[in-house]
């Protein structure tokens, strides 16, 4: 055995309009290195989906259309990105509220995570809660 699996394979947000979410989620995962894998687009059908991760790698998060009952999970919920860098976490906030998320604790340390826990979290267009942090030393 070569060690322990990843606890997760992918996680999947239901979302009401695909191509908003995927515009949304296209510019602002790009500063943290992460695009579109996939991409299931069959016009008038209700299961359409994409699918983000590393270049040439599988997906980790995955948009699924639901344009009907389509809910984020409550509070204390959220989905946090893995950023290389502190400058890719400002550019995930500013380029999310420039495509339409909105302001959920713009970036900074957050001490109370830890000493060099550089976080930015924002609320996307389905009000999804997202977050991208770099944790480590400058």
């Amino acid at each position: 055995m070569s060690g322990p699996s990843p606890m997760l394979h992918h996680l999947s947000l239901g979302v009401a309009d695909l191509d908003r979410a995927s515009a949304f989620y296209d510019a602002v995962l790009a500063p943290l290195g992460y695009v579109r894998v996939w991409s299931d687009l069959r016009p008038g059908e209700a299961d359409q989906a994409v699918g983000y991760g590393m270049p040439d790698g599988r997906d980790k998060l995955a948009l699924k259309h639901r344009p009907d009952g389509q809910r984020p999970p409550g509070p204390g919920f959220h989905v946090a990105f893995a950023a290389p860098d502190r400058r890719a976490v400002d550019a995930f906030h500013r380029v999310a509220l420039q495509h339409g998320g909105r302001d959920n604790g713009g970036p900074g340390l957050r001490a109370h995570y830890g000493p060099h826990y550089y976080a930015a979290f924002v609320i996307d267009p389905d009000g999804h809660a997202i977050e991208a942090v770099f944790n480590a030393a400058v």
